[in-house]
């Protein structure tokens, strides 16, 4: 490593750390602001308390990585170029390209840092925030209450059944009162009713059955027979595979939308299950997945784009910086926001959607790079 670049490294990391630790101090003090009702309710102590800010710490440097490492390169570059260090560089024969290899190095290791946290990490912890707020009050966001599962509705795409469970416990994989559609290879329905139904054996066994048959989606119900045990090996839907169809529905509620995202693993194996879903959930989920794709490399793009915004040329305040990296982050967000709406509605392919605002801002700062003179 060349004199200049553990130079830039340093000059780079001195306000990236100073940026992170101001805004994690504005968290702190946000953080305690918006949730100490829900720390009274839970009736968390000192330690407690502690640990559910620790424990939310992984989301907060997912939400802020990006920003900050923008902030902290327009600042580091822009302190260079009042100093024409840049320009004495080039001078001496180092292109800018060479001269920004620390900065795509720290943009690297961000995209990793980034992917290690909103895959591992703020799953994990979302779990133990909900934990820590259990262990005074049951709330039914509690790990053992979150096994029963009430008035669940999904749809699987592969076996073309519609489900409704009044009542689904993940830990035994029992249903009360579940309803299941299915349509046949001649178009025709069946409906079966049960009061419960139980996995026995690898086979779901239903008791106190009611089957229906339908000739079409609008015709009316018709008794077929009533039996009181019928099992159903022809349904192979696993207890793991209901759970995840459950948390995918959720997903698309209010309620789903305020927990933590789902990772990548999860994502996929939902889609591999559901290969042939289509329309508004397949246009979602298809985005949500090259989303998180996408995501990590926030980080880099960040570098491409701030290099051309830092590192032209001339005198400038310092504060040129911080309004810059305020205007770019807002025109990321922006179109980020519009290229997943797109992608959702089925506009876009959901991994042109998805990757879009990475494409076009570094494609922006290649272009812009290139022509510094």
């Amino acid at each position: 490593m060349r004199l200049h670049d553990r130079y830039l490294f340093r000059e780079l990391l001195t306000p990236l750390a100073f940026c992170l630790g101001g805004f994690l101090v504005f968290w702190i003090s946000f953080f305690f602001f918006t949730e100490m009702e829900t720390i009274q309710e839970s009736k968390l102590r000192l330690l407690d308390t502690v640990e559910y800010a620790a424990a939310m710490l992984p989301g907060f440097f997912v939400m802020v990585l990006p920003i900050t490492l923008l902030l902290a390169m327009l600042y580091a570059l822009t302190h260079h170029a009042r100093h024409n260090e840049i320009t004495a560089l080039r001078s001496a024969g180092v292109s800018l390209w060479r001269l920004s290899a620390p900065y795509f190095v720290v943009g690297l290791t961000a995209s990793g840092i980034y992917f290690l946290l909103n895959e591992v990490a703020v799953p994990k912890c979302a779990d133990w925030s909900e934990q820590i707020l259990s262990r005074y009050v049951k709330n039914a966001n509690d790990n053992k209450v979150k096994t029963r599962l009430t008035n669940k509705d999904f749809y699987i795409a592969r076996t073309h059944r519609h489900w409704h469970l009044g009542e689904y416990d993940s830990a035994t994989a029992t249903m009360s009162n579940p309803n299941v559609n299915w349509t046949l290879p001649d178009g025709s329905w069946k409906t079966l009713k049960a009061s419960r139904a139980v996995r026995t054996n690898g086979v779901w066994t239903f008791f106190d059955v009611q089957l229906f048959a339908q000739a079409g989606p609008h015709s009316p119900l018709r008794p077929v027979y009533s039996t009181n045990l019928m099992a159903m090996p022809e349904f192979d839907e696993t207890p793991k595979q209901i759970l995840s169809e459950i948390k995918f529905s959720d997903a698309h509620t209010l309620r789903g939308s305020r927990g933590a995202d789902i990772p990548l693993t999860e994502l996929r194996e939902y889609l591999r299950n559901n290969p042939d879903m289509s329309g508004d959930d397949g246009h979602y989920f298809f985005t949500k997945y090259y989303g998180r794709l996408a995501a990590p490399w926030t980080c880099l793009v960040v570098v491409l784009i701030a290099i051309p915004f830092g590192a032209a040329p001339g005198r400038r305040n310092l504060f040129f910086g911080v309004a810059g990296s305020i205007f770019i982050g807002f025109a990321f967000f922006v179109l980020q926001m519009v290229g997943l709406a797109l992608g959702s509605g089925g506009t876009l392919p959901g991994w042109l959607a998805a990757w879009l605002p990475n494409i076009i801002f570094a494609l922006i700062g290649i272009i812009l790079t290139a022509r510094i003179r």
